[in-house]
């Protein structure tokens, strides 16, 4: 290939796939959501297709609708080290929050994901929406989307310089000299802040990729200003062409303006793909895993998005848009306002929403032919809108296997995207530098012990 912008591909993996009936469906086996080779082999599909990387969603809770859906959590640096011996290549990108973790525990563990599997690891960032995960931590409440916001960015700052508190020249491992590391390049770096207070160094040396990935998800006018300061991915979800176009512009001129090259920051949102052989075929489809929805759940997640309770005598009435109150905690998600956007602009009913919603919880679900498909990926490639794509399959693994053998090659015959790795990290992937240290603090003085 030569020099020509190339499109950025992850696997998003769900249990059993992005729509929220996936596991009734014959293509699913839900007896393998909690079987590691059912992952391993998808992350090996994966890599043979060449993706930047495969990412798992975590959250600290679990979900209140679990009763209907496979909406339990793995947890998910075990699942990474799974497969990170299984693959070679491919990237290995986790959540974890800054809300809901402490910056050391968070530091080692991605230093020693990053060192395993030879630089692949990537940290998708959040602050954690969800209020119920405060119980689970001792406290009495869930903090406010600013103080999330406001403990985030120290976050992100102790992490980088704990991953920092090595030189790269620290690890020498010199047999003949019985020297193991150079003590003068390990620093503490002697954070006192409004959240936390970190001594340091950190107990593992500087990893492959200098830094983990930073990725970050969240849409809101806080999220946008953090991943314009932080992120080197951003994953995101739009419905509509020029919401795409809207973030894309945004985000890269926020970087831009705190002096960061806006290239440099992937903005990545989610796709689920309904594919077959005619158009007719894959909306069918479509409509079959619609069929298979539960309304007690999918009234659930309604409340839980628009904070509207209804009952399943409403189904086929217009959505009452007039009960949904855009004022509060809830009100400043990015996710809310993208269903409002499309109550105020479609108008459904309430059965109409509830299976838009079921596709892939307010990311883009779009059915057609692989054509279609590679089409829709490359008008929005194209025209300001992405720098690639989490694919979100419907089901698992038979969706992402159509998307994979159909749609891939065509993007490689269009030369959008690479038929062969060219680097091993997943900053190779992603065409992201290798970052230079922070400013050590003072050093650490060595002890003569002769």
């Amino acid at each position: 290939m030569t020099g020509r912008r190339q499109l950025r591909l992850n696997l998003f993996v769900y249990p059993g796939g992005h729509h929220e009936a996936a596991w009734r469906h014959p293509g699913t086996d839900p007896g393998r959501l909690l079987d590691v080779g059912f992952y391993q082999e998808l992350a090996r599909a994966a890599e043979r297709a060449t993706f930047d990387a495969v990412f798992l969603a975590d959250g600290p809770s679990l979900a209140d609708n679990v009763r209907h859906a496979s909406r339990f959590r793995l947890e998910p640096f075990t699942w990474l080290a799974a497969i990170a011996a299984a693959t070679e290549r491919i990237g290995l990108v986790a959540t974890a929050s800054t809300t809901y973790t402490e910056p050391y525990n968070l530091a080692r563990l991605f230093a020693s994901l990053d060192h395993l599997s030879r630089g692949r690891a990537g940290w998708n960032i959040v602050t954690t929406g969800a209020p119920q995960a405060a119980a689970n931590f001792g406290l009495d409440a869930h903090p406010t989307h600013a103080e999330r916001y406001g403990r985030a960015h120290e976050f992100v700052d102790v992490v980088t310089r704990l991953w920092d508190s090595w030189e790269d020249e620290a690890l020498i491992a010199d047999q003949r000299t019985g020297l193991f590391a150079d003590t003068d390049r390990i620093h503490p770096i002697d954070h006192r802040g409004r959240h936390f207070r970190v001594r340091g160094p950190l107990n593992t040396p500087r990893s492959p990729q200098g830094r983990p990935v930073y990725v970050q998800a969240g849409s809101s006018r806080e999220g946008r200003g953090f991943a314009a300061r932080h992120a080197e991915a951003v994953f995101t979800a739009h419905q509509t062409l020029a919401s795409g176009q809207e973030f894309y512009a945004d985000i890269k001129t926020r970087a831009a303006a705190l002096g960061r090259d806006p290239d440099l920051v992937l903005v990545l949102p989610g796709i689920s793909p309904f594919i077959a052989s005619t158009e007719a075929e894959a909306r069918g489809l479509r409509r079959k895993f619609d069929e298979l929805t539960q309304p007690a759940y999918s009234l659930e997640l309604l409340h839980r998005l628009l904070g509207v309770r209804l009952t399943a005598d409403r189904l086929d009435e217009p959505f009452p848009r007039e009960l949904v109150q855009t004022g509060g905690e809830r009100g400043n998600g990015s996710r809310f306002r993208l269903v409002l956007d499309i109550v105020d602009r479609e108008r459904p009913t309430v059965r109409e929403l509830l299976h838009r919603l079921a596709g892939a919880r307010g990311h883009q679900v779009v059915a057609g032919t692989p054509e279609q498909i590679a089409d829709h990926i490359q008008e929005w490639f194209e025209h300001g809108a992405a720098d690639g794509f989490n694919i979100m399959p419907p089901w698992l693994p038979g969706g992402f296997d159509l998307f994979a053998d159909q749609v891939v090659p065509i993007l490689r015959a269009r030369g959008l995207f690479r038929s062969a790795y060219r680097g091993t990290t997943l900053r190779d992937h992603y065409g992201l530098p290798r970052p230079a240290a922070v400013s050590p603090a003072p050093t650490i003085p060595a002890k003569d012990t002769a």
